[in-house]
């Protein structure tokens, strides 16, 4: 969609591979993503941006339905938390840009586990509420899949430290 370009061209200005617009229906969810989470991640119930505390697929799906556009952003990196958390502050940072524009529903959804703090209080609130977010695997969203049918790079890995493709969403009405 044209009236999103500019917003592309940001990404893509702040070292993002690939920045598409795309359909909401073209992101799928399913409930098996969060059981890697739950049965996978040593920080499942550790972080108030993983489960249990993010929505579930039901909940993701619906929430997809409420949009008809998205950014879908890519970047491949070697693993490095700090490129991580570069990356899941570029999907604020266009998330906020999004809604001062006057897109008000502007939602984004990064990788990974946060880790704007060193250690997560879940028994309160979020320490710094306008930067993290939950990534887009913690919210039930299968990226192997929505990445394939985009045409977009995705492997799995298979040993610790390889190079990987990196993936967020900023949700735009």
């Amino acid at each position: 969609m044209k009236k999103f370009a500019r917003y592309c061209k940001i990404a893509l200005d702040k070292s993002i591979d690939h920045a598409l617009v795309v359909e909401t229906s073209s992101v799928f969810t399913s409930p098996w993503v969060r059981i890697k989470c739950r049965f996978g991640c040593p920080g499942y119930g550790k972080r108030l941006c993983c489960p249990p505390f993010t929505p579930d697929y039901n909940e993701t799906r619906i929430m997809l339905d409420s949009y008809r556009h998205a950014i879908l952003l890519h970047r491949h990196w070697i693993k490095d938390y700090k490129a991580l958390n570069d990356f899941n502050d570029i999907v604020v940072d266009l998330e906020r840009t999004l809604f001062l524009d006057g897109y008000y529903k502007a939602f984004g959804m990064g990788s990974g586990p946060c880790k704007r703090c060193r250690i997560c209080d879940t028994s309160t609130a979020c320490r710094n509420p306008e930067k993290a977010r939950p990534s887009m695997e913690s919210c039930g969203i299968d990226v192997f899949r929505t990445a394939r049918e985009l045409g977009l790079p995705i492997r799995v890995l298979r040993e610790q430290g390889e190079e990987r493709d990196t993936y967020g969403i900023v949700l735009i009405e």
